[in-house]
């Protein structure tokens, strides 16, 4: 089957999480948004009233006959058909599990920077994003990080799943958005960089991130550098 993955074209985002795990696995697929008319075909789904179960946003994904949405479900879906899930049904939820409290964890980190709203610029609430910052640096990044460290722990020697491939994900974006923090709390946390270097070895995300596929993280998208939100 050829997937149809639809997201904004300049940006990681969220659609980033679903790309990876269709480049693991070598799956056929296109990222509409980026082609030619691409943003045209994307805006005609969401603002269509004749698809009767509409997404709410991108990112979503074609299937056959089938449009689905959100990260975790589209993950939740293309898992045990790309080999990133576990066989069992209770295998498959707690791997769900994991992506949903990654999808927490992102949106965490998207509100560092948005502390206010989405809908105003960074410029407009920076005081109040470096006291989220400080939060997020002390408090919840430490958290989250403790937290899969010990899933890692208690399940070593599990076969990769697509929420390896999101906590790759999570790692690239945030030793982009917080270098500083990122390099302290990993002094004392030896899996963040074994994860990090045992995903970007697989074949198929190699060849992604050498490719001009990977979009480099930048300010539009949920992991963003601003020096002063980084301690």
């Amino acid at each position: 089957m050829r997937y149809e993955l639809y997201y904004w074209p300049s940006i990681q985002g969220r659609g980033e999480f679903v790309r990876l795990a269709l480049e693991d696995a070598g799956a056929d697929y296109v990222d509409v948004a980026r082609r030619p008319r691409g943003m045209a075909a994307m805006l005609r789904i969401l603002e269509s009233g004749s698809v009767k179960q509409p997404p709410f946003a991108p990112p979503f994904l074609k299937a056959g006959r089938q449009l689905i949405a959100q990260t975790a479900n589209i993950l939740l879906y293309l898992g045990p058909r790309l080999g990133l899930a576990p066989s069992s049904a209770a295998g498959r939820l707690w791997v769900h599990q994991l992506q949903l409290t990654i999808a927490d964890w992102v949106v965490e980190a998207h509100d560092v920077h948005h502390p206010i709203g989405g809908g105003l610029y960074y410029e407009e609430q920076k005081r109040e994003a470096k006291r989220r910052a400080r939060d997020f640096r002390t408090n919840r990044l430490p958290k989250f990080l403790d937290y899969f460290g010990e899933v890692i722990e208690r399940n070593r020697g599990a076969r990769t799943t697509y929420a390896d491939l999101s906590l790759f994900q999570m790692i690239a974006g945030l030793r982009y958005a917080f270098p500083r923090a990122m390099a302290k709390l990993e002094r004392r946390r030896a899996w963040v960089d074994a994860l990090h270097q045992r995903i970007a070895a697989r074949p198929g995300i190699r060849a992604y991130l050498a490719s001009p596929r990977r979009i480099p993280f930048n300010e539009q998208g949920i992991f963003r550098h601003y020096p002063e939100l980084d301690g």
